[in-house]
């Protein structure tokens, strides 16, 4: 085979820190990587071609003077792919012809059609049905001058086309110009009748075949496909034509929020919705995006929890209600907090870390209910009962296999069986430390023995320092990492958890749970505080902090403050991350795969960075 010649050929083969561009300036590792990746395909498609020949020259020469079937040449650059598909589908236009039709009627779906045939024999062919159906283009063989095989794809179904000139209403010339024009990639409808070839593949055999819209860009390879992560989430149509088992990602998303609805509605609950857009962003210590409405001219925020809206329908006399929805954080991360709820930090107890990572994006997808008369014990049997039917109805078992460390390391058991363990927070941390802990866990006594704790078994706790945050490092090390199977940590100290009512048995303690699944938060609850005068001590305590400049403590929201001096019955509050939950049952460690667009920094962005 003669030389390749490469688009960088003197680019070697791995990238140091000292390698240059053809200028003598340094060169990037990401623009290393995008020249290689040029040479790679350009050696690839040489090699292909000299290939393909090298057979055409071994193959017998037809004289029977036949137009022939050509493929697709996607040796192309992908620009002048584009640019050729452009120029053909302009000059449809000029022809008067429209490239894109308005309609076309589709008699039967693919799973249908796949359901209806696929007992067909092989060879057997049912010429006396019509039927019509259309999809995507994924793959083009033609086998002589009068003969094409296509897949067709559409709805995780798949049906080969046989498309036979014997069998179309064309004539030869334009049954080969026809499908001459036709690209991978493209969708397509078809009016023939099922069969199986004579190897058993169930097709159509066109009488009519029509492009309905036109692939202008050259698809991915079907050798390589799409792997590079930065362009399946960037573009997840692509993701979703390339990669079909991808959908089944949002298919079991859907079915987690479908169950969580039906699981509510069938106790009685009410779905309801609250503003997107506040003029107080209350609810949850959090940093919020902020925007501006013209008309009245009055900078808002958007919604960072649902949690006061709700809680004044309960004071309404709304007793059980819930909202799924989108909520939105601005916060910077704060590495492994025990406070670190799915990015949502339901009631307000804790600390918000939202941000862009492998868990975490600044927009994401909770559920939140509340129940009049119920308190944080009702709602641990339910956080059991609701999680555990869910995953046996999704998944089929109790347990789940789980790529915890990744898909490349052995997958650990997950075990959501009910009843789970339930650990009281501070005594499980004194078991687990053989230590006692001052009942006054906010004098300066408990805060030098929590530190020295830190220093001894080597926990990093960045500045502030405070009690709380020492006591979270402490219990992020050795009591969330007990909890691979569901675990209820519970009782959570008053200086954790401000908006939480307090313990009824357990001096300076609150009635809050949180539960963890594979080292994770996943649920979080309280019984409510509903005493009005503390209510607004608290809100007091936040707007102090955030005079001293911190911007993720709360404003003080009178509104709320005066509907609960109207009254808010004994209630318990919930809340768990869809997001993070559909990452457990689809057995994805990135936050991204479960998202249709994930939140992604700009490109160009990335670019100065790199």
């Amino acid at each position: 085979m003669a030389a390749v010649e490469l688009p960088f050929p003197t680019l070697p083969e791995t990238w140091k820190e000292d390698v240059q561009d053809e200028a003598g300036a340094p060169m990037s590792k990401n623009e290393f990587k995008k020249r290689q990746k040029a040479n790679k395909i350009a050696g690839e498609k040489a090699e292909k071609s000299a290939k393909k020949a090298a057979d055409a020259a071994a193959a017998p020469k037809k004289d029977d003077g036949a137009p022939a079937l050509i493929e697709d040449n996607e040796e192309l650059d992908p620009s002048q792919y584009y640019e050729n598909r452009c120029k053909a589908l302009q000059a449809k236009k000029d022809k008067g012809i429209n490239p894109y039709p308005h309609k076309f009627h589709v008699s039967m779906s693919m799973p249908e059609f796949v359901a209806k045939f696929n007992s067909l024999e092989p060879g057997e062919q049912m010429t006396d049905e019509v039927v019509s159906i259309a999809g995507r283009i994924y793959r083009k063989a033609p086998s002589g001058a009068k003969l094409l095989f296509y897949d067709l794809k559409a709805e995780t179904a798949k049906v080969q086309i046989m498309a036979d000139a014997r069998h179309s209403d064309l004539e030869l010339a334009a049954f080969q110009e026809l499908h001459n024009d036709c690209k991978r990639g493209d969708i397509v409808g078809v009016i023939g009748f099922p069969g199986k070839s004579k190897k058993g593949e169930l097709s159509i055999f066109p009488k009519s075949f029509q492009v309905l819209s036109p692939c202008l860009h050259m698809p991915p390879s079907t050798r390589y496909g799409l792997k590079d992560q930065e362009t399946r989430y960037r573009q997840r149509y692509l993701d979703l034509i390339c990669n079909p088992e991808v959908r089944d990602n949002f298919v079991i998303r859907a079915k987690v929020i479908s169950f969580v609805r039906k699981f509510l509605d069938t106790r009685n609950f009410l779905e309801v919705e609250t503003p997107m857009m506040n003029l107080i962003p209350g609810g949850a210590t959090a940093k919020p995006f902020v925007t501006y409405h013209n008309d009245l001219s009055q900078q808002m925020y958007m919604r960072i929890a649902p949690e006061l809206f709700l809680k004044q329908l309960v004071i309404g006399g709304m007793e059980r209600v819930y909202e799924i929805g989108k909520q939105f954080r601005e916060d910077k991360l704060r590495e492994g907090s025990a406070l670190m709820f799915l990015g949502e930090d339901r009631l307000g107890g804790g600390v918000c870390v939202q941000g862009i990572d492998m868990t975490h994006n600044p927009e994401f997808t909770t559920v939140e209910f509340y129940q009049a008369y119920a308190d944080y014990n009702d709602l641990m049997t339910m956080t059991e009962t609701l999680i555990s039917d869910m995953v046996l109805e999704i998944k089929g078992s109790y347990k789940i296999q789980y790529h915890a460390d990744g898909h490349d390391k052995p997958p650990v058991e997950i075990d959501f069986s009910p009843p789970w363990k339930r650990i009281s927070m501070v005594s499980g941390l004194e078991e687990c430390l053989n230590v006692k802990f001052p009942e006054d866990l906010m004098g300066d006594s408990a805060r030098a023995m929590l530190l020295d704790l830190c220093i001894k078994h080597n926990v990093n706790c960045p500045a502030p320092q405070t009690p709380a945050r020492l006591l979270d490092k402490l219990v992020g090390e050795f009591l969330e990492e007990q909890c691979m199977n569901p675990v209820f940590i519970c009782d959570h100290p008053q200086l954790m958890s401000p908006l939480a009512k307090w313990h009824r048995d357990i001096p300076n303690m609150t009635e809050r749970f949180e539960l963890f699944i594979n080292k994770r938060e996943v649920c979080n609850a309280y019984t409510e505080l509903n005493d009005p005068i503390r209510q607004r001590e608290l809100f007091s305590d936040q707007a102090g902090a955030k005079a001293e400049g911190d911007d993720e403590a709360m404003f003080v929201d009178e509104n709320f403050c005066t509907a609960l001096e109207y009254g808010l019955p004994p209630t318990g509050g919930w809340g768990m991350g869809i997001d993070r939950m559909t990452m457990l049952l689809t057995d994805q460690a990135n936050i991204k795969e479960v998202l249709l667009f994930p939140a992604m920094k700009p490109e160009d962005v990335k670019m100065e960075d790199s």
